[in-house]
C-alpha cells in the first residue's frame, strides 16, 4: 500500500476506533415503561406552521395531523397554498403508508427517514414494547425507554421518576443519529415539535396553531 493511503488507512482507522459509543454504558433495568403513557401524544386533530430543511432545500408550510374514525393517523404537509408535500397515514397497529408524495421528495430514503421521524414522535408502537435503561456510569438523573426495530432503536428519555419527558433519540445500540424535542403538552398536543439529525442537514419544526389564534 502506498505510504499516503496507508496513512489515510490509518487515519480513517483512529477516528471510527475512537468514535464516541452513545449507548455503550446502558444497563437493562427491571421494570415496565407505563409511565411513557402520559406523553404520548393524541392528535385528535392539530395543525402545526411546518418548517423542514433537507440536504440544502427549505420548505415552509403547515402540517396536519388527525386520527381517522378507525384509529389510524394521517399526516399531511403543504404549502400556504395547498400545494401537497406529502400525506402519509401510520395505521392503529402502526404500518405505514404514503398516499401520495411530491416528485422531488419520492426517494426511498427521504421516505424511510420521514417514516423513521414520525414514528418516534407520534410513539406509534406499543408502550409495553418499550423496555427501560440507565447509564452505569453518567447520567444517573436521566432514564431511558427503548425498543427496536430491526437495526433502528427508538429512545425516549424521562428524568430519574419519569415525570418529564427530556428528548426522544434514535439511531443503533452504539450510535445517535436523531434527537427531538416536543413542548408543553396542551390536551395531548404538543405546542413545539423539533427533530434535529445529527449526521447530515435534515431538520423539521413544528409550532402549533390554535384555532382561537388571530
Amino acid at each position: 500500500m502506498p505510504q499516503s493511503g496507508f496513512a489515510l488507512f490509518l487515519a480513517f482507522f483512529i477516528l471510527v476506533s475512537c468514535a464516541p459509543k452513545a449507548y455503550k454504558n446502558l444497563q437493562q433495568l427491571e421494570g415496565e415503561a407505563k409511565c411513557l403513557q402520559k406523553f404520548q401524544p393524541k392528535f385528535e386533530r392539530a395543525l402545526f406552521r411546518a418548517s423542514v430543511d433537507v440536504v440544502g432545500n427549505h420548505l415552509s408550510g403547515l402540517l396536519f395531523i388527525k386520527q381517522m374514525p378507525d384509529s389510524s393517523s394521517r399526516i399531511l404537509f403543504t404549502n400556504e397554498a395547498g400545494f401537497k408535500f406529502f400525506d402519509f397515514e401510520f395505521s392503529k397497529a402502526g404500518d405505514f403508508k404514503v398516499h401520495s408524495i411530491n416528485d422531488k421528495m419520492d426517494k426511498e430514503s427521504v421516505k424511510k427517514t420521514l417514516k423513521k421521524d414520525f414514528q418516534l414522535i407520534l410513539l406509534k408502537k406499543p408502550i409495553k414494547l418499550l423496555k427501560p435503561y440507565k447509564f452505569k456510569q453518567k447520567r444517573e438523573d436521566e432514564k431511558y425507554f427503548a425498543y427496536n426495530d430491526g437495526e433502528d432503536f427508538y429512545y425516549y428519555i424521562t428524568n430519574s421518576d419519569c415525570s418529564k419527558l427530556i428528548r426522544m433519540e434514535r439511531g443503533s445500540r452504539t450510535k445517535k443519529v436523531l434527537e427531538a424535542f416536543t413542548t408543553d403538552m396542551n390536551d395531548g398536543v404538543p405546542d413545539s415539535i423539533n427533530i434535529h439529525h445529527i449526521n447530515f442537514n435534515f431538520d423539521i419544526n413544528l409550532k402549533r396553531i390554535y384555532a382561537d389564534a388571530e
